[in-house]
C-alpha cells in the first residue's frame, strides 16, 4: 500500500509525524555532523574538465537564458535543493534556442548560489549521466558551466514526477499506470546495480522518478550517486547520504559509516 517508507507520514500519530517533517527539512544529507568532504566521496573528481563526454553538448548562459525565456517564472516545473527547474526550446541536435513550442522541449536545471546541491554533485551529475544510458535513466542533453553559473539540461518529462501525482493531483494515478511507473523505476535501478560499472544511486524516491507521456518512468538527480565495487572487491565505504523519510530508518540513526554491498 505504500511504495517507500515516507510515504507513512500522514498514517503515523502527529507527534511522530511532527518529528518526521522536521528530519525532513535537512532533505539531502541525513545528518547535520556528516560534514561534506573535499575528498573522492562520490567516486568522482570535482574538476569538470576530467568528467565532460564529448556526447554532451556545452550551452553558453545565454542561450539557455533564451530558451527558457528568460527563466521565466511562468515556466518553471519544479524546485528543490538545488534550485529551479525551467521548461525551455532548442533546435534538435543544437545548442540554439527556438521559439516557445517549437524545436525541442528541454528541462533546464539552475544551481542557485548557496544551493544545498553543490558543484560537486553537480559534476555527479555530469559524470554519471553523461556516460550511463538506458531507457529508464532521464537522459541529460547537455550543461552550461560559464563563471559562477551552474545548469543541467535534461530531455523533457511530460507527466512531471511520480510525487507529483501521488500527492498534489486531484485525480488518482491508475493502478495500471501505477504499477509501469514502478516497474521502470525498478529496471532503472537494476540497470545501476548490475552493470559493468556498477552505481550506488543513494537517492530513490518519488521526486526522483519522472515520467513521459506514456507514462514511462525514468530515475533522475544523481548529485548523491556513487561509483559502486569492481573487480574483485565486493563492497564500498560511504558516509550516511539521503533523505529522511525514503532511507532504512535503522540505517539513518545507526551509522556513520556504512557498508554498501554489491547488490
Amino acid at each position: 500500500k505504500f511504495p517507500v517508507w515516507g510515504e507513512m507520514l500522514n498514517h503515523f500519530p502527529p507527534s511522530i509525524a511532527a518529528e518526521t517533517r522536521y528530519l525532513n527539512s535537512s532533505n539531502r544529507d541525513l545528518a547535520d555532523h556528516f560534514q561534506r568532504k573535499l575528498g573522492d566521496e562520490n567516486g568522482v573528481d570535482a574538476s569538470i574538465e576530467k568528467k565532460i563526454s564529448p556526447k554532451l553538448l556545452e550551452f553558453t548562459f545565454q542561450e539557455l537564458k533564451s530558451a527558457t525565456v528568460n527563466f521565466r517564472p511562468d515556466s518553471i516545473l519544479g524546485e528543490g535543493g538545488f534550485g529551479y527547474v525551467f521548461k525551455g526550446w532548442i533546435e534538435p541536435n543544437s545548442t540554439a534556442p527556438a521559439k516557445p513550442g517549437t524545436g525541442l522541449t528541454v528541462a533546464v536545471k539552475s544551481l542557485k548560489e548557496n544551493a544545498l546541491q553543490g558543484h560537486r554533485e553537480w559534476v555527479a551529475e555530469v559524470d554519471f549521466l553523461g556516460q550511463l544510458h538506458h531507457k529508464h535513466l532521464v537522459k541529460l542533453i547537455g550543461y552550461c558551466i560559464e563563471d559562477d553559473q551552474r545548469l543541467l539540461v535534461y530531455e523533457f518529462m511530460a507527466r512531471g514526477s511520480l510525487e507529483n501525482h501521488l500527492f498534489r493531483r486531484t485525480l488518482p494515478l491508475p493502478w495500471p499506470c501505477r504499477m509501469k511507473v514502478v516497474l521502470g523505476a525498478a529496471k532503472g535501478l537494476a540497470f545501476l546495480h548490475v552493470g559493468p560499472k556498477p552505481v550506488i544511486y543513494r537517492d530513490f524516491k518519488t521526486s526522483n522518478i519522472l515520467i513521459d507521456a506514456e507514462y514511462n518512468s525514468k530515475l533522475s538527480d544523481f548529485g548523491l550517486a556513487k561509483a559502486g565495487p569492481q573487480g574483485d572487491k565486493t563492497h564500498v565505504s560511504t558516509r550516511v547520504l539521503g533523505t529522511y523519510g525514503y532511507a532504512a530508518p535503522e540505517y539513518v540513526m545507526t551509522a556513520s559509516e556504512s557498508f554498501c554491498w554489491r547488490c
